[in-house]
């Protein structure tokens, strides 16, 4: 029987993750030739080609993409097998920081997941902007942040890298000789920034006709045809729509879906083996259920400016309230009432989205 090397596994995952043969020496600590002979060792070692390169891209072939489930879950079984016989399984309170737009991922049940298999860990669990999230993380708020940053900048264990693009509805009609209705996070927010330079760059006007607390209300908020927004391409869900060339907006550029550690107890064995976890699951982890809807009453409520109910998957209840400003603007408040991973109630009642 054919047994397949974890560190080759490794390597391989490390490389559909990020794309890049560099990208993917870089996050493991080797050299690039090292990742090149990982993979040629592990194709040798199952009899087919699993990624197909040239000197501008990397990806997988249909046999690549069945190895991808295959190495996790081998990668995953190792990880438990370490822990069981090593004697110190992970035990303590996690400070988890995720981007609220990450909470309608699958990441909840990778949460959900590892809580099952590590019942001695329990949650402190905070869902908020990333900006807010990279500052608590500095502060020595948090000891695991999985969320965004500007694409280029260094911090954090790449997990997915994707484009930003614009959403609104199918029926979104766009007047460039007037300001563009923005639906926006408040500041700090990365796509908040992202959106204004693409805008000033190609001298589009633009106003802020919607501030948005947390996802639910931005989705909710161009769903009812409030204005424009901008997500990862990965994140945008069903009842939402990309804006295609017609719409003549200006291109966006990419970012990066990442996870950082807070340097202070990285070491940690939870905080080892969540890394582990989230990284062995790869970048589908951090893509939008597509099945997710926001309800239709809700949407019509929130044109009414009136409350939103919906659900985020796994986690808890968000609530949208809506607040009319001056200028016509709309403020949306949302929170997260956290009902726990795995059947077991984090430490705090609720956190703000």
């Amino acid at each position: 029987m054919t047994g397949y090397d974890p560190q080759l596994l490794a390597t391989f995952l490390a490389v559909e993750q990020t794309g890049s043969f560099t990208r993917a020496a870089a996050r493991l600590g080797i050299q690039q030739p090292t990742v090149s002979q990982h993979i040629r060792r592990l194709e040798q070692q199952v009899g087919r080609t699993l990624v197909l390169r040239d000197t501008h891209s990397v990806s997988l072939t249909a046999d690549g993409e069945a190895m991808t489930g295959f190495a996790r879950n081998i990668l995953a079984a190792c990880e438990q097998a370490a822990v069981y016989f090593g004697g110190s399984r992970p035990r303590g309170r996690l400070r988890i920081g995720i981007a609220d737009d990450l909470a309608l991922t699958r990441l909840p049940q990778i949460l959900r997941d590892f809580r099952r298999d590590n019942p001695l860990v329990d949650f402190d669990l905070t869902v908020d902007q990333s900006g807010l999230l990279h500052q608590r993380l500095e502060g020595d708020k948090l000891d695991v942040f999985i969320g965004k940053r500007p694409s280029g900048e260094g911090r954090g264990q790449l997990v997915k890298r994707d484009r930003l693009v614009w959403v609104g509805t199918p029926s979104t009609k766009l007047d460039l000789a007037r300001p563009l209705p923005l639906v926006v996070y408040p500041a700090p927010s990365i796509s908040r920034t992202e959106m204004r330079r693409a805008l000033n760059r190609a001298h589009v006007p633009f106003r802020s006709a919607c501030v948005c607390r947390g996802v639910n209300g931005l989705i909710a908020a161009v769903a009812a045809g409030v204005g424009i927004s901008v997500l990862a391409a990965s994140l945008v869900p069903s009842q939402l729509t990309m804006l295609g060339p017609g719409h003549r907006l200006p291109e966006l550029g990419t970012i990066d879906l990442v996870m950082l550690t807070n340097p202070r107890t990285s070491q940690r064995p939870a905080v080892r083996a969540l890394t582990s976890t989230v990284l062995a699951s790869g970048s589908r982890s951090l893509t939008a259920y597509r099945d997710q809807t926001t309800d239709g009453t809700a949407v019509r409520a929130l044109a009414a400016a009136r409350s939103l109910p919906d659900s985020s998957p796994g986690l808890g209840t968000g609530i949208v309230s809506t607040t009319a400003m001056p200028g016509g603007r709309v403020l949306l408040y949302s929170c997260l009432v956290v009902t726990g991973v795995g059947g077991v109630p984090p430490g705090n009642g609720h956190d703000r989205m």
